[in-house]
């Protein structure tokens, strides 16, 4: 099906609109009023820069408060309309969206409401135009789906149909059954189909609608549940976003557009319009990736830890530390970081490297060039939103190339074994991508989102959400600071496994590691909410262990100093514990404010 996207859910002027949604491979646009009036451009210049680009203008939008009104305000309405049909065959688009009436003079009067509309149809054929009815979820007597077509229905025109947006009926609570009415509508009468998702919150509807709605599968509501019922209607007009947010106004326009495009092609999946190269979902962390300007400070962190430099990368300054399962590449090549160390790569684990990359290519994530020396491991690498290399490897597979293979070993082994394997990664995500790369990671990688929690920190809060496979072995919290400010300076940090977090604790502090110091206060806390032993609790207070459980068993973790933008997490899991501690990161962040 055709792709649309509305100018109003792009920041930029219109130009800068059309070129991003172009780019990104949209087939049309709705143009927003607001965007026609702030543009220099002509109608007709606006007209052929969208051919230019091979875009079609799906639709023009909205006409307000027409319907339902006295008839000296429904005259001026019919003279305000026959200005915006010209202008609109001067555009060349067909079809205007006329929202139902907010408008104190508005009666509550279906008969009243489908004459004028059918004579409002009348003067719009008269210009080849169609006219799209849709309910607002806030109109004064018209805020439902069901209720707009029975006017629209009643009125009879050739020339009037409905426009379905997803935000105004899945915002009002829709149960599944309520959108069973969508098939009986014909399709040739859904002019229009408009999507959007939105998060759910407790706050009045129109404020929601202005400023908090993502594009489809960034949110919670059931978007390609109402799609198929519009399907069954044999509706085969575009699938277009109209999506209203703070956050998207804000940032770039391209990534914006591209974030969007994935949305539709991760919908048209879902409800069976496509089927694209299927997600391989990768099953462990291959390895994590420092960059560094300095490896000393990370050798020694990383030496405490346990851990060994038992590879050097054959034709690259690349080191491999290792313990138990837990690889660490340490780069310290031209592109190190100037603002110190960061985490810039993950080689994730999978059974068909060649088919992630297809999956992640059709998804629309940037694939990464890579100069590689002849003998060199052919790795395929993307870029997540936050600009982290994603690589697709097989570490121990027979029959596929090993990255392992670039590395030649030393005579370096580990001296402890108090870690296993990586147990998550911790990405800040830059302020604008949050919803981005929650959907990323789902479409491209095939991981499940877990709920965005909030989390306070000393400055404000920040929001949080896990992406994870099936049994765990692939967890990556995506956070996002209260401010952008707060993504040049949030740390990221690396959670390592551990069976025994008290005698890795001790064992790192021996081996003159510094482990963040955790406030009295906390303990004295801990003890009320749990009946801890005397000595288990004082051992937690020694070693700034924190302590943290759910439904599925105990958490115990800590954490090192910080290097550059890096620091390092001992997690030991008892009993099938599922979650981060996020418990206890209020008083770790004011931990690490404190020592910074």
């Amino acid at each position: 099906m055709r792709t649309s996207i509305a100018t109003v859910s792009l920041s930029g002027s219109l130009t800068e609109k059309l070129t991003a949604a172009a780019r990104a491979g949209f087939d049309g646009v709705e143009i927003f009023e607001n965007d026609l009036l702030a543009s220099p451009l002509t109608p007709e210049e606006i007209r052929t820069r969208c051919a230019d680009l091979g875009l079609g203008i799906d639709l023009y939008q909205p006409m307000r408060d027409i319907e339902a009104v006295p008839e000296d305000e429904f005259a001026r309405n019919l003279r305000r309309a026959r200005h915006k049909f010209e202008l609109m065959r001067r555009l060349g688009t067909d079809t205007v969206l006329v929202c139902s009436s907010v408008s104190p003079l508005a009666a509550d009067d279906d008969a009243l409401a489908a004459g004028q509309l059918s004579r409002l149809a009348d003067l719009a054929q008269d210009f080849g135009i169609r006219v799209a009815y849709e309910a607002l979820a806030w109109g004064r007597h018209v805020s439902t789906y069901d209720h707009a077509w029975r006017i629209v229905e009643t009125a009879g025109h050739p020339a009037l149909g409905t426009c379905l947006d997803s935000f105004h009926i899945l915002s009002r609570g829709s149960d599944p059954k309520d959108l069973e009415g969508i098939a009986d509508i014909p399709g040739e009468k859904i002019f229009f189909l408009q999507l959007a998702d939105a998060p759910l919150l407790a706050m009045d509807v129109l404020q929601w609608s202005r400023h908090y709605r993502c594009f489809p599968g960034q949110g919670d509501f059931d978007v390609a549940g109402l799609v198929r019922q519009v399907l069954r209607t044999g509706y085969d007009g575009p699938l277009s976003l109209e999506v209203f947010n703070d956050v998207f106004r804000q940032a770039e326009a391209g990534p914006t557009a591209v974030d969007a495009q994935r949305s539709l092609r991760v919908l048209e999946e879902t409800v069976g319009l496509t089927t694209p190269p299927a997600p391989v979902v990768p099953t462990g962390v291959a390895f994590a990736e420092l960059l560094t300007p300095d490896a000393e400070p990370v050798a020694a962190l990383l030496g405490a830890l346990g851990f060994a430099r038992t590879a050097r990368h054959r034709s690259k300054p690349v080191d491999l530390w290792q313990q138990g399962e837990a690889r660490l590449l340490v780069n310290t090549g031209p592109a190190a970081r100037r603002d110190g160390t960061g985490l810039a790569a993950i080689g994730l684990e999978s059974p068909d490297p060649a088919g992630a990359a297809r999956r992640a290519e059709a998804m629309l994530a940037p694939v990464l060039p890579r100069r590689r020396a002849p003998r060199d491991a052919p790795l395929d690498a993307v870029a997540a939103p936050d600009g982290t290399e994603l690589f697709f490897c097989a570490t121990d597979h027979p029959e596929l190339p090993s990255w392992r293979a670039d590395f030649e070993n030393t005579d370096h082994r580990p001296a402890a074994t108090d870690v296993t394997r990586i147990d998550h990664l911790a990405l800040t995500q830059p302020w604008h991508h949050f919803d981005e790369a929650a959907l990323f990671h789902r479409s491209v990688l095939g991981l499940h989102a877990q709920e965005s929690v909030d989390v306070a920190d000393p400055y404000g809060l920040f929001r949080s959400r896990a992406v994870t496979n099936a049994d765990g072995s692939v967890r990556i919290a995506l956070a996002v600071g209260p401010a952008p400010a707060e993504d040049e300076v949030r740390a990221q940090h690396i959670a390592l496994a551990t069976a025994d977090v008290v005698a890795a604790a001790r064992r790192f502090r021996a081996a003159g590691g510094r482990l963040l110091p955790v406030p009295a206060n906390y303990y004295d806390d801990l003890a009320a909410r749990h009946d801890l032993p005397a000595d288990e609790l004082a051992t937690y207070r020694d070693l700034g262990i924190l302590y943290d459980r759910d439904a599925h068993g105990v958490f115990r973790h800590c954490y090192t100093h910080t290097v550059g933008r890096v620091f390092f997490e001992l997690a030991q899991r008892d009993g099938g514990y599922r979650g981060y501690g996020a418990q206890n990161a209020p008083v770790r962040l004011a931990a690490q404010h404190t020592a910074r």
